[in-house]
């Protein structure tokens, strides 16, 4: 037998396993990392939160991908290059966090990579009708497996498009096994770049629960944050948009896409929620001069009403009643003292963070990758009941050497 299969074989084989999940979202901000301990799998998975940190990414990081984030036309070049680059660099700010941890590679069961999304293209947004849903996340896995020494899974969401879904969110696996409860109503919100929920009623069966996209979370917020404010990544405490007042007219416009009317599940990015997305808006809406304040506040509200609305329309059809939902945050904008205060005026339920469910909101969606890699290695039995989730075992599996 190869010695990594050995290895892997070895390793699904444990009682708890110590797995790595590394996540980099859409927003840019830079790497998560962490450290898991994990037992059990599908519906009897514990999770221990060990260790986690955040990596900031650089300006020159962010400058790169930026060449061909999101766009359609790109140096191919670049790309190629930068695949390989992301996959050393994450592996550097691994093998770098491990060492501040005092923690050897060899203790370490797994590594499991999200990678840089640098394209989100589901059928819906890219509309041609022979080609399939597409998602390109970028950070080989094979260059983290040897730069680290530890056994690397990468690329999940290929087998989510693969089985018919559109590589994304895939919250709902890790979400389903962790936090649904029988008896108590729960929506896991998150609220990235791009902001998506879990839908877990209480009944827990898997056929009523579904994962979805609502819309931009704090995508467009920290666009124009760093346009109008150079000093400024994104509006901490929502100070500067609640200096603005909301533009009734922007906001209708900005809500006026087919996106919204869509059906659940489903998934956008930023190739449409854009630049161009909001001036084009603002030149539906007349608006050439708006104050940044204004701005910021109309889009701040934008992203706070389409989530509610979205929430509002799951439950609406369903046998439950909203207020006696539970909703979790988690991501960045549950920071947004404005977003989560529009959210508990616009949706009557109780809200909480993730962290009161005893997992770090923070550090949230590097553990659900964790979670399916564990899955991966050492679950598969369990079967989601739902054409609405594919079950499907996730993660190309790179070995050191």
């Amino acid at each position: 037998m190869n010695k990594n299969i050995e290895a892997l074989y070895q390793i699904a084989q444990k009682e708890t396993k110590r797995i790595i999940g590394l996540m980099s979202g859409t927003s840019l901000d830079g790497l998560d990392i962490a450290l898991c301990e994990i037992s059990g799998s599908g519906v009897n998975t514990n999770v221990k939160l060990v260790q986690f940190e955040t990596i900031s990414y650089s300006e020159e990081i962010k400058t790169e991908i930026r060449k061909i984030f999101a766009q359609k036309n790109i140096d191919f070049q670049h790309l190629a290059l930068l695949n390989e680059w992301i996959g050393l660099l994450h592996a550097s700010m691994v093998n770098e966090t491990l060492e501040k941890w005092n923690i050897p590679a060899s203790d370490i069961d797994l590594i499991a990579s999200h990678g840089q999304t640098v394209l989100h293209a589901p059928k819906f947004l890219h509309q041609q009708e022979k080609f399939p849903n597409a998602t390109l996340q970028i950070g080989d896995g094979d260059h983290i497996a040897v730069k680290t020494g530890i056994i690397t899974l990468s690329d999940f969401r290929q087998k989510h498009v693969a089985a018919g879904g559109e590589g994304a969110p895939l919250a709902v696996y890790g979400d389903y096994f962790l936090f649904g409860k029988e008896g108590e109503n729960r929506i896991m919100l998150n609220i990235g770049g791009i902001a998506n929920f879990t839908y877990l009623p209480s009944a827990i069966k898997t056929e009523d629960t579904f994962v979805t996209d609502t819309g931009t979370g704090n995508t467009l917020i920290d666009l124009f944050v760093k346009k109008y404010f150079l000093d400024k990544s994104y509006d901490k405490d929502a100070e500067i948009a609640k200096q603005g007042n909301v533009n009734q007219i922007l906001l209708e416009n900005l809500k006026d896409n087919a996106f919204f009317k869509k059906g659940f599940p489903k998934t956008i990015g930023q190739e449409l929620f854009n630049a161009e997305y909001v001036e084009l808006a603002l030149s539906k809406s007349n608006l050439s001069d708006i104050l940044a304040p204004d701005l910021l506040a109309t889009l701040t509200r934008f992203t706070a009403e389409t989530i509610a609305e979205a929430i509002q329309f799951a439950v609406k059809n369903s046998s439950y009643k909203i207020e006696d939902f539970k909703i979790y945050l988690s991501g960045g904008g549950a920071n947004n003292p404005l977003i989560v205060q529009w959210l508990k005026e616009l949706l009557p339920c109780s809200f909480f963070k993730s962290d009161d469910l005893g997992i770090n909101s923070d550090a949230k969606e590097a553990i659900l990758f964790a979670v399916l890699a564990n899955e991966t290695v050492a679950g598969g039995d369990f079967k989601f009941n739902s054409v609405k989730i594919p079950s499907v075992t996730m993660g190309k599996i790179s070995f050191p050497d």
